[in-house]
C-alpha cells in the first residue's frame, strides 16, 4: 500500500484548519455579534424611579404628621436606654448645638412628610433629594465605602438592583431597588428624641408600582436594626406618589420642633 507523503498530509490539516475558521467566521457574520450587557447601574435598572414624588401618609399620622409630644414613644420597639435618652430630649439644645437635622437622618428622613426629587448624579449613583430638611441621600451601585470618612446624617448607602426571574430570565420591567445604609451619625427616629446610634444598621427595599389610571406608586419598605436602643427590628412600609413635575417643590430647612 503506497503511503500519503507527510508534506501532502500537513497541507491537508492546513486546509482543514482554514475551513474551520472560515466557517467559524461565516457564522459570526452571519447571527451578527452578541451585544455586550449593559455594564453601569443606570443601564440595568429594571424600574425607573427618577422624578418627584409625594408623601402620601396612609400611616402613623399621630407621629408624622404632628411633632409627637415628649414620652410618646408608641409603635417604636424601643430598649430602656433608649427610653432614658428620650426623655431627657431638650430641642432647645438641639438648636443650639446646630444639631436640628437629627430627625433627618436616614432612618428617619423617608418617614418625614416631604417630596422626593430623584435623578441620576451619575451612571452608578441614584440621588435622592427632599425639600422637607433639604436633605441629599446617594446610593452607590458601585462600592460605597470611603475610608477615614466621617459618619453623616444620611451614611453610606449600598445600593442594588433585584430583578425576579422566571424560565426566560428576568423580567422586563419589574424588580426592586435594594438599599443598605450605614455609617450613620447618631439621631432620631423621631422628633420628641427617640434615638438611634452609631452602629445602626437600615436596610430599604423600594418597589414600584403603576395603576390602571397610569397613577405611579413606590412603596418604601425599611428595617432598622439597632442593638443598642431597638428590642427588635424596627420595620415601617412608606408610600409616594409620582407627581407631573417638580411645581409642588418647596425646600425648607431642618426643624427641631
Amino acid at each position: 500500500m503506497q503511503r500519503t507523503p507527510r508534506v501532502l498530509q500537513d497541507a491537508r490539516f492546513a486546509l482543514l484548519v482554514s475551513i474551520i475558521v472560515w466557517l467559524a467566521a461565516a457564522g459570526t457574520q452571519a447571527g451578527g455579534a452578541q451585544p455586550a450587557g449593559p455594564r453601569n447601574a443606570r443601564d440595568r435598572a429594571p424600574i425607573d424611579l427618577t422624578g418627584y414624588w409625594v408623601s402620601v401618609v396612609t400611616q402613623d399620622w399621630r407621629w408624622r404628621m404632628v411633632a409627637p409630644a415628649k414620652g410618646d414613644y408608641g409603635s417604636i420597639p424601643i430598649t430602656l436606654e433608649a427610653k432614658k435618652a428620650g426623655d431627657s430630649w431638650d430641642p432647645a439644645k438641639d438648636v443650639a448645638a446646630g444639631e436640628a437635622c437629627k430627625s433627618y437622618g436616614a432612618p428617619a428622613l423617608m418617614a418625614v412628610p416631604t417630596r422626593l426629587r430623584i435623578g441620576w448624579q451619575d451612571e452608578d449613583t441614584l440621588k435622592i433629594e427632599t425639600d422637607a430638611g433639604m436633605q441629599t441621600r446617594l446610593f452607590r451601585f458601585s462600592s460605597s465605602a470611603r475610608p477615614g470618612s466621617a459618619a453623616t446624617w444620611q451614611g453610606e448607602s449600598r445600593a442594588e438592583w433585584e430583578s425576579p426571574r422566571d424560565a426566560r430570565g428576568a423580567r422586563p420591567g419589574s424588580g426592586s431597588l435594594k438599599v443598605v445604609t450605614k455609617r450613620l451619625r447618631p439621631g432620631y427616629l423621631r422628633k420628641n428624641g427617640v434615638p438611634y446610634g452609631a452602629d445602626a444598621v437600615l436596610t430599604e427595599y423600594w418597589d414600584l408600582a403603576t395603576e390602571s389610571n397610569g397613577d405611579r406608586w413606590v412603596t418604601l419598605t425599611s428595617t432598622l436594626e439597632d442593638s443598642r436602643y431597638l428590642r427588635e427590628p424596627f420595620v415601617t412600609v412608606l408610600q409616594f406618589k409620582k407627581e407631573p413635575d417638580g411645581g409642588k417643590w418647596d425646600p425648607t430647612p431642618c426643624s427641631a420642633k
